[in-house]
């Protein structure tokens, strides 16, 4: 038997980070893209809330096809789509347009989503856990230097750079990926329709998958309203910040990402309850302290905005990494469905944090903002712990209705 050949970890990688970036280039050039179109606040919050939009119905209708078709192809025809919608965000005449080009990029953007599975296919089993670490590293990455990347881009050329130069990014990814990455045969024959119906079935077989995903709901919701009315409000009084000071914020969440090896081992050895109160209760304290941003000097503002956004930041990854060791340990044979479970939960709180953050922004100034992102996050730390008390479980029936509601009026 000839021996398996070395996994790409690099392209992995790579590619789970390049295509997981353009979900966040709009962030920072929103006020840039609502002077060129003459927008106001709450109609550019539905830009970012699009991009999430797409994410959460590719991860809902496209993911689950990893186990029915050959990866490979899925991988490239997604990168394709992409770089048509890249292109499209760079060449937009009007805001109709890229409110079109950010749903098709949210929707072929789930390709990092194909990345990371992979990885676990391709692996042999002693060294999985650390191609699936590189990769997720990867994607991390991808979220924390996007948003800098297209801050600065934007200040020294103009915002459509950004779209062009990551199109000519994901050009070179699907070269690379067509060379490199084996074809990967499909693991199950399950026709499209029963493939989808299992995502319901697992939905309400298992009563940790259903609370981690509203509570992770709730949570993105503050996460959301937070970096999504961030640039806008940094490029107002008092600030005055321009696009690239506005990115360089997401470099805060290096620290989330350099975490994650702790706050795995610390699931290890205490187990993932004791992290996501950890966590929830780093989130909800950063984003109180903002409520004293207008109380300390001028001076002062932008530093403890920094040290809330590491909090927040922090906890919020470590949440995250906790909840999928809760959803990963229900079912090993169906991972990449409790996955995108999981993620489409989480990705439905981003799209209604992006929105209702514009919103408050709007009515309220940044202290509706933050105002928004602490219920959200203490609602979900409530979830959480009502969640341990049996006698409080939602019957099956009330929790399948309550997903087909969300997604209809997704």
């Amino acid at each position: 038997m000839s021996a398996r050949p070395a996994p790409p970890d690099r392209l992995l990688a790579c590619g789970a980070c390049l295509a997981v970036a353009s979900l966040y280039y709009i962030q920072p050039v929103l006020p840039l893209v609502g002077a060129e179109f003459g927008l106001a606040d709450r109609s550019t919050g539905w830009l970012p809330a699009l991009t999430q939009l797409g994410y959460m119905l590719g991860l809902l209708f496209l993911a689950p096809l990893g186990d029915r078709l050959n990866r490979k192809r899925i991988i490239l025809s997604k990168l394709a789509m992409l770089l048509l919608a890249l292109l499209l965000a760079a060449a937009a005449p009007d805001s109709a347009t890229l409110m079109s080009a950010c749903l098709a990029i949210g929707l072929a953007a789930t390709v990092a989503q194909d990345f990371v599975p992979t990885a676990a296919d391709l692996a042999p089993p002693e060294a999985r856990g650390r191609l699936v670490g590189r990769v997720m590293t990867g994607l991390l990455m991808g979220i924390l230097l996007s948003r800098l990347v297209s801050g600065v881009l934007a200040q020294t050329a103009d915002w459509r750079w950004t779209f062009a130069l990551a199109a000519v990014a994901v050009a070179t990814l699907m070269g690379w990926t067509w060379r490199r990455l084996p074809d990967l045969r499909p693991t199950t024959t399950l026709p499209y329709l029963q493939l989808m119906r299992s995502l319901r079935a697992l939905w309400l077989e298992h009563p940790p998958l259903r609370l981690a995903g509203w509570a992770q709901s709730l949570m993105s919701i503050g996460f959301a309203a937070f970096w999504s009315s961030l640039a806008v409000f940094l490029n107002g009084a008092p600030f005055h910040l321009g696009a690239a000071a506005c990115g360089a914020f997401g470099l805060v969440g290096i620290a989330g990402a350099l975490a994650a090896p702790l706050v795995g081992r610390w699931i290890d050895r205490h187990g993932p309850e004791h992290v996501l109160r950890a966590a929830c209760g780093l989130a909800a304290a950063s984003f109180a302290l903002m409520f004293l941003l207008p109380l300390v000097p001028a001076e002062a503002r932008l530093p403890l905005l920094v040290v809330c956004a590491l909090g927040l930041d922090l906890g919020g990854q470590s949440a995250l990494v906790a909840h999928q060791n809760i959803v990963y340990a229900l079912d090993g044979t169906a991972r990449s469905r409790l996955n995108s479970v999981l993620y489409c939960c989480m990705f439905a709180g981003i799209v209604a944090g992006s929105v209702l953050g514009a919103w408050a922004l709007e009515r309220w100034g940044w202290s509706g903002v933050v105002g928004l992102a602490l219920a959200g996050m203490l609602s979900g730390l409530g979830l959480r712990l009502v969640g341990w008390v049996p006698a409080l479980r939602v019957s099956r029936r009330g929790q399948g209705l309550a997903l087909r509601l969300a997604l209809r009026l997704a």
